[in-house]
C-alpha cells in the first residue's frame, strides 16, 4: 500500500519562502503537504523531477472570471500558467448583490470595463442567485480546475442599496444608504467573500460609456464600508484609481484602512516618463505601513498592452468605412476581402480621417512576433520600420496584419512602459510593498492577454532579460507566499507540511511562451484570447494533477475559497 497520494522526486524545490533551491522530494496525501525532503516511501503516482524545479502553485489575486467561473469549470488562461488560486470581483465590478431589475445594467458595467463580450454574458449567467451569498452557493455548485475565491463589487452594491441613482457616479448616498452598503458588504464577507473591491478610474466606463458608479464616491462612502468589515474583522481591500490628485487619494486611503482591514492598491508607471507620482504613492502607503496598517500595492509584470488584430476586438482600420462594410463576414471572406486591392487602397486612404486613437499611434505600435517580445526597443516599431523602408506607416501595418493568414498581432504597450523599456517595471516589482497582480485573466479577452504575467516572471525577468535579472526565490516568494497573504490566504503559496498541496513542476530552460490566439469557444459564440505556454510539465491542486504539459488531465479538483483561511498548525 502507498504510504503518499504522490510523490514529486529529485527536483530543485523552491519553496516559496524566498530560501535558496534544494534537490528535494515531496510528498503529498490527502491534498496536503506531507513531507519535503528525502522521501522514503513509495506514492501512488511518482512524477520524476530531476532537472526541474519545484515550487507551490502561483496565486493570482487580480482576475475577473466573475461570469466564467459560473459557466466554464476551467479557468483559461490562467489555468494553463501554472496558476492554481484566482481571485476574481475586483475593480469594482461583478453580479452580486443584485436585484433582478439591475441585470443588463451589471452587463453592461462588465462588457465596458473589462471587454467582456454582451452576448456572451446574457447566454451565459443563469442569474440564479440575488444575493451575495446566492452567487457564492451558485459558483461552488459547479467543479473547477483551480481554486478561486470571490470580492463584493462596489458598484453592485451601490445599484443594489441606492437603487438607479447608484448608477451614477454623482449621485452621492445619505447615511442610511451608506450603512446599507456596509451591511451588504459585510454579509458578503461573513458568506465567503475575500473581500471588497472599488474602482476610482476613468478609464473603467459600461458599454454605454458611462462612469463606473463607484468613480467618485466620496470618503464617507467608503469609510463606511471598510468600518462594516473593520466591525466584522474579516475581508481586505481593493482599490484601483487613476490618481489624478494624489493628496485626496492618500485621504482616501488612510480613510479605508483606519477600519484595520488591509488593503492592496493597483499601481503602475504612467506612459509619461515625468509623472513619477507612483511614488508619491508608494511613499504614502510606506508611512501607513509604518503605523501598523496592513497595505500592499498590486504591479504588472510588464507593460499592459492592446492587441490589435484582423480578427481581434480592434486594430487599427477598425472606423474605416471601407472596413466596416466587411467586418461582420465569415473570416475567409473577410480575409478575402481585405487582401483585395481596391478595398485595400479604399481602407488606407478613408484612415486618415478615421484613426483608431490609440495611444503614440504608429511610433508605439510593434509586431508582438514568435515568441511575442513584451519590450520592444523603440526601434522596431511600426513607424520606424516604414520609415527605413520608405513607405507609409498605415500601408507597413497593414501587411502586418495580413500575415500568417491574418492572424499576425500588434502590440502597443500603454501603460507600465515610460521610456520604452520595462525598467520601471522592474522598480515596481522589486519595491517591498509590492505584489504581481493585475493579470486580468478571464477579462479584455478580445484586446489583451495578460494572464501569462506569472510566465512572464519567471522566462523574462529570472533567465532571458540581459541584466539586472530577478532570482528565483524571491519571484516565486512575490508570486505564491506573498500574494496569498495579501488576501488572507495563508494555507497556501508555501511547500512545507501541512501546506495545500498546490504544486507547479517546471522544465524552466525549457519553457517558451507562444503568442496569444483568438479562440470562439465564449457563450454565443464570443472570441477570447489563450495563450499557449511550454515548461509547465506538471500542475497539481490539492495533490491531483490538472495539468500535463499544457494538456488538461480531466481532474477538477478547484474549489471556492470562503474567506481567510489560516496557516496550518506548526
Amino acid at each position: 500500500m502507498s504510504e503518499f497520494d504522490v510523490v514529486i522526486r529529485n527536483g530543485t524545490v523552491i519553496d516559496g519562502t524566498g530560501a535558496e533551491p534544494v534537490v528535494s522530494d515531496v510528498g503529498i496525501t490527502n491534498g496536503r503537504v506531507a513531507s519535503v525532503g528525502r522521501v522514503g516511501g513509495r506514492g501512488a503516482q511518482e512524477i520524476d523531477a530531476e532537472g526541474l524545479i519545484v515550487t507551490p502553485g502561483f496565486v493570482d489575486i487580480h482576475t475577473h472570471y466573475d461570469g466564467q467561473a459560473t459557466w466554464d469549470s476551467r479557468l483559461l488562461p490562467s489555468a494553463s500558467h501554472g496558476v492554481t488560486t484566482v481571485v476574481t470581483g475586483n475593480c469594482g465590478v461583478g453580479f452580486a448583490p443584485v436585484h433582478s431589475s439591475d441585470h443588463e445594467r451589471l452587463i453592461e458595467l462588465m462588457e465596458g470595463v473589462e471587454d467582456i463580450p454582451g452576448a456572451a454574458l446574457h447566454e451565459g449567467l443563469s442569474w440564479a442567485w440575488h444575493s451575495f451569498s446566492d452567487y457564492l452557493d451558485a459558483l461552488e455548485s459547479r467543479p473547477h480546475d483551480i481554486d478561486f475565491g470571490a470580492q463584493v463589487p462596489h458598484a453592485a452594491v451601490r445599484l443594489h442599496a441606492m437603487g438607479a441613482r447608484g448608477a451614477d457616479h454623482t449621485q452621492h448616498p445619505d447615511a442610511g444608504e451608506i450603512a446599507a452598503m456596509g451591511r451588504l458588504a459585510a454579509e458578503g464577507v461573513a458568506a465567503g467573500g475575500i473581500g471588497f473591491s472599488t474602482s476610482r478610474t476613468r478609464n473603467h466606463r459600461s458599454s454605454r460609456g458611462e462612469y463606473t458608479p463607484s468613480l467618485t464616491a466620496e470618503i464617507d462612502e467608503l469609510a463606511g464600508i471598510a468600518a462594516a468589515l473593520g466591525q466584522l474583522g474579516a475581508g481586505v481591500l481593493q482599490l484601483v484609481s487613476d490618481f489624478t490628485d494624489v493628496d485626496h487619494e492618500v485621504n482616501v486611503m488612510r480613510a479605508m484602512v483606519a477600519s484595520g482591514r488591509p488593503l492592496s492598491v493597483t499601481l503602475v508607471a504612467p506612459s509619461n516618463p515625468n509623472d513619477r507620482n507612483y511614488e508619491r504613492i508608494l511613499s504614502a502607503l510606506g508611512e501607513m505601513q509604518a503605523e501598523g496598517h496592513r497595505v500592499r500595492v498590486q504591479v504588472p509584470s510588464r507593460a499592459i498592452g492592446i492587441l490589435l488584430g484582423l480578427q481581434a476586438t480592434m486594430n487599427p482600420f477598425t472606423r474605416c468605412p471601407s472596413y466596416k462594410q466587411v467586418a461582420s463576414l465569415p473570416w475567409p471572406e473577410r480575409l478575402a476581402a481585405l487582401r483585395e486591392s481596391g478595398r485595400r487602397s479604399a481602407i488606407l486612404a478613408e484612415w486618415p480621417e478615421h484613426q483608431l486613437p490609440f495611444r503614440g499611434g504608429f511610433a508605439r505600435l510593434f509586431d508582438l512576433g514568435d515568441p511575442p517580445d513584451y519590450e520592444p526597443d523603440p526601434s522596431t516599431s511600426v513607424a520606424a520600420r516604414a520609415e527605413r523602408d520608405g513607405r507609409d506607416a498605415a500601408d507597413f501595418a497593414y501587411d502586418l496584419l495580413l500575415a500568417d493568414e491574418g492572424r499576425s498581432l500588434l502590440y502597443s504597450p500603454i501603460i507600465n512602459y515610460p521610456n520604452g523599456n520595462l525598467d520601471t517595471a522592474r522598480e515596481l516589482l522589486t519595491h517591498p510593498l509590492a505584489v504581481p497582480g493585475l493579470s486580468d485573466g478571464g477579462a479584455h479577452v478580445g484586446t489583451i492577454c495578460d494572464a501569462s504575467f506569472p510566465t512572464t516572471l519567471l522566462t523574462y525577468w529570472c533567465r532571458d532579460r540581459n541584466h539586472d535579472r530577478l532570482e528565483l526565490p524571491f519571484v516565486i516568494q512575490r508570486q505564491c507566499r506573498d500574494t496569498a497573504r495579501t488576501v488572507g490566504l495563508l494555507d497556501r503559496g508555501v511547500l512545507a507540511p501541512g501546506y495545500r498541496a498546490d504544486v507547479n513542476v517546471i522544465d524552466f530552460e525549457g519553457m517558451r511562451l507562444h503568442p496569444p490566439r483568438l479562440v470562439f469557444d465564449l457563450p454565443a459564440g464570443g472570441k477570447r484570447f489563450l495563450q499557449d505556454v511550454d515548461g509547465y510539465r506538471h500542475t497539481l491542486v490539492a495533490g491531483q494533477e490538472v495539468y500535463r504539459d499544457g494538456e488538461a488531465t480531466g481532474a477538477l479538483p478547484g474549489r471556492l475559497v470562503r474567506g481567510a483561511q489560516p496557516a496550518p498548525v506548526a
